[in-house]
């Protein structure tokens, strides 16, 4: 193994030479793909020095390299090919390579490689040097033709279709772009198609590519992709720009999906739905995804980042977009508060831990280890701080100079934030802090009353992280409305501009004390710290208008709740119990939203609170709690819960839209509270007549939380044992609900089932990733959660050290546990560590998150 080699972005240079059109033609088989590349190429005028050519190259065989015709042998090593400066002409020339590779195997799933017999790519980050020499950097962006020679009936790539014939297609991409946003699929496909008509009026056809018998599970797919074209149109004057936009469905792929220009590739997981396999959450993440790689046309395509540190630029911007064409297609509150759900558990953990890394890192060694949930969601937020700041007015201007400015750029931070300050007139150095420094802010509010004038006091703590002990105070927008006493609202939301570390605020002629109604819309991604009682907690749950500080307040006071129970064996509160049965009963508020408020913060939430609070968090003591808080719940609610669960179990024909799906859930929700009454009987009933997979689903979770099901858990297997996606779900359901001493032992054994595919990364994100998420599972004080997921890493590296790396994020928490269970993790890290021939990928993951204890 090559030695590891850190890459700063404080050395960036732009690459030696200009790459002014790339042809390939690919020659398809199995063990001996041949690959032609020829290159135009001429010195880069940005450089002042001759350099030589580096041509960037894993994993190939060459077989032969031309320099305007002539043969010639270039230095070759295991990750380029170079040609000396003294060898090249003065000015333009053709390079052409020939070189072979063997998709089927490859096991990475980067490159070129094979699923079930068709052809696929996935060349981002780096994947493009294993399929042939060229400069692998998103800053070297160029037009692309393709020729594909292939017996198989279907062969896309790039951009439009321009000849075919029996056993071959060309591709032709009119616009310039990086190699990471190449494309290829090869195979016997399907399609299901659809056509668009753009606001200029332009005709667009619109595909998706699927396995045979997959096509009549493609209708929400598609129409999720004419609603993102229509939304991109109407909201951000974006049209689409070629005549035809392919989706293709994958089984084997490495993440959701992938935007290479014209030509998408999605994990079959996020594109095939129908009522019967499909649960009305992944109906949502197919929505979402669809629209987040198309938005990446022209935020990641038409405009590119840079270098790899400018990452952020393009997938927190579309992260941002795809949020709000989801809040626009669905419940705008009920989005904004599973965004923050998904914010809180991923990237506060990642802050708040040996992972910890600026939105846009100053140095990598893996670029593939930082595709986290700080780029991208933390990276969203940073964008809906901006907006808040300069206004939508100022928000529409600046992205309507951002694309008018760099299109056709790969461009940087300092090029974004150039834009706003220039469209805006305002000063954003102070702001950009939010992109170098990593860390989560912590509020810490004191209030005062007098006379008539209430006065907030913020004071901004920004711990130290990895790399960077010594923070500074950061632009905060801080949303604040005030309630007064008898509920009514007496300063409706108003965007409170905090610049430095202790900065106050005051509101004059009020008549009363009133109640702060703080951080709404959780208007910037910090933790705020006021201790407030549970009376307020209960009176905001009943009374604030704006729905996610409504949220926030029953989640506040139900983490306060289950901490006390864990930590002092506190019982229950009643005043959190009578707060949710009022927001359970009430009708005039939005199905979604109930079912929300219903959803006990989840156990690692609840040890982040008590690890922040200075104190140990015992997982087994968590889980205890909050299975008490939900048998005093179902108590408390009685025979209320199956009323409402009898009003909302209607005979409506299934749909996928965001009313039904929230009644859905609210329904779901109830009957995992009854389970706890009456055993399962009525969940085993429901799972017998369930009509959607959603149903289903809901049903035979509430099942096994009550330790019943095991008969429906082997209906479910003989009806859906060949669906895979659907088999997904099986899986995961039973590691959840498994008790904490047997959750281990239940994930080898499903992972180790014959036939079972642990290669395949959803099928082994599934499996280890469901044991990760049972908080006191994993964490079990034998160690065996610790031990499984340590063995299944090591046997995955081999194969695919992506995803290896990236699942290795369930031991990112260990420090903050007791000094048994640390010497346990420790012990499987260095084992990771100690593994002869381990990835690059792993081995820093395990570095970085050992060294944090």
């Amino acid at each position: 193994m090559s030695e590891q080699k850190t890459v700063y972005l404080a050395d960036y240079r732009p690459y030696s030479h200009v790459v002014e059109s790339v042809d390939l033609t690919f020659r398809l088989h199995p063990t001996a793909t041949r690959v032609v590349a020829r290159l135009s190429l001429r010195q880069n005028p940005a450089r002042k020095d001759r350099d030589h050519l580096r041509l960037d190259g894993e994993g190939l065989k060459l077989i032969s390299c031309k320099l305007d015709g002539q043969a010639i042998t270039p230095a070759v090593d295991e990750r380029s090919l170079t040609i000396a400066a003294h060898e090249l002409p003065d000015g333009p020339f053709i390079l052409e390579t020939e070189v072979e590779i063997a998709p089927e195997a490859n096991t990475a799933l980067e490159g070129l490689y094979m699923s079930k017999g068709m052809y696929c790519t996935q060349c981002e980050a780096e994947g493009f040097r294993k399929i042939t020499y060229y400069p692998d950097r998103p800053d070297v962006m160029s037009r692309f033709k393709v020729r594909i020679e292939s017996d198989l009936p279907v062969l896309l790539s790039n951009g439009n279709p321009v000849a075919s014939g029996e056993g071959w297609a060309e591709w032709d991409d009119p616009w310039p772009k990086p190699a990471y946003l190449f494309a290829l699929v090869a195979g016997d496909l399907r399609a299901h198609s659809a056509s668009f008509v753009t606001a200029s009026g332009r005709p667009v056809d619109l595909n998706i590519w699927v396995r045979p018998g997959d096509e009549d599970r493609c209708a929400y797919a598609m129409d999720s992709l004419i609603r993102s074209m229509r939304w991109d149109e109407q909201v951000y004057g974006r049209e689409y720009d070629l005549d035809v936009f392919n989706i293709v469905a994958v089984d084997d792929f490495n993440m959701g999906a992938m935007e290479n220009k014209g030509l998408n590739i999605f994990n079959s997981r996020y594109v095939l739905a129908s009522p019967e396999t499909a649960t009305d959450d992944d109906y949502y993440r197919i929505e979402a995804i669809i629209a987040h790689e198309y938005f990446h046309n022209w935020t990641g395509n038409r405009i590119t980042c840079r270098d790899w540190f400018q990452l952020c630029l393009k997938e927190g911007l579309t992260v941002f977009r795809d949020h709000q064409f989801s809040a626009d297609m669905r419940s705008a509150a009920v989005r904004r508060i599973e965004d923050v759900v998904t914010l809180r558990s991923r990237q506060f953990r990642e802050d708040d831990g040996p992972l910890a890394h600026p939105v846009r890192p100053e140095s990598f060694v893996e670029i593939n280890n930082f595709y986290t949930a700080t780029v991208y969601e933390k990276g969203a937020e940073v964008i809906g701080m901006l907006k808040s700041l300069v206004g939508d007015a100022g928000y529409k201007r600046a992205l309507d100079l951002y694309f008018e400015r760099h299109d056709g750029d790969a461009a940087t931070i300092e090029d974004w934030l150039k834009v706003f300050e220039d469209a805006t007139g305002r000063d954003l150095s102070q702001f950009k802090l939010w992109y170098s420094e990593a860390g989560t802010p912590r509020l810490k509010v004191e209030e005062t009353w007098d006379n008539g004038v209430y006065t907030l006091t913020f004071t901004q703590k920004n711990p130290p992280t990895p790399g960077q002990p010594i923070k500074h105070p950061k632009v905060i927008p801080i949303k604040v409305g005030l309630l007064n006493p008898n509920g009514d609202e007496v300063v409706p939301t108003i965007t409170l501009e905090m610049t430095r570390a202790k900065q106050s605020f005051r509101f004059e002629g009020l008549a009363a004390r009133p109640v702060p109604s703080i951080l709404r819309g959780f208007s910037a991604p910090v933790v705020l710290d006021r201790k407030a009682p549970p009376e307020e907690r209960a009176f905001l749950l009943a009374h604030d208008t704006d729905a996610f500080n409504k949220w926030e307040a029953g989640r506040a006071l139900a983490k306060e709740v289950m901490a006390d129970i864990a930590l002092k064996g506190a019982p229950v509160s009643p005043a959190w119990l009578d707060a949710l049965a009022a927001v359970t009963f009430d009708d005039t508020l939005d199905p979604a939203f109930r079912a929300l408020c219903l959803r006990l913060p989840g156990e690692d939430d609840i040890a982040q609170t008590i690890h922040a609070m200075g104190r140990i968090p015992d997982p087994a003591k968590i889980h205890a709690a909050r299975r008490e808080m939900t048998g005093a719940l179902a108590i408390r609610l009685g025979e209320g819960l199956s009323r409402l669960y009898k009003d909302l179990d209607d005979n409506a024909p299934f749909s996928p839209s965001a009313a039904q799906a929230g009644r859905r859930a609210l329904k779901i929700a109830a009957l995992g509270l009854l389970s706890r009454r009456d055993g399962g009987k009525l969940a085993a009933s429901a799972f017998a007549r369930a009509r959607s997979m959603t149903e289903e689903v809901g049903a035979l979770s509430a099942l096994l939380e009550v330790g019943q099901g095991q008969a429906e858990l082997v209906s479910f297997a003989a009806r859906w044992g060949r669906d895979a996606n659907v088999m997904d779900k099986w899986h995961a359901l039973q590691i959840a609900h498994a008790e904490p001493a047997e959750a281990a032992a239940v994930a080898a054994r499903l992972i180790g089932a014959p036939g079972f595919d642990w290669k395949n990364p959803n099928r082994f994100r599934t499996v280890i990733g469901a044991l990760a998420a049972n908080h006191a599972g994993f964490h079990h004080r034998s160690g065996a959660g610790y031990r499984l997921v340590a063995d299944w890493l090591l046997k995955l590296d081999p194969l695919n050290p992506q995803t290896a790396a990236r699942v290795s994020t369930a031991f990112e928490t260990w420090p903050r546990y007791d000094a048994a269970r640390r010497k346990l993790a420790r012990t499987e890290l260095e084992r990771i560590l100690a593994a002869p021939d381990l990835s690059g990928d792993l081995r820093e993951m395990a570095e970085r998150m050992l060294a944090a204890g």
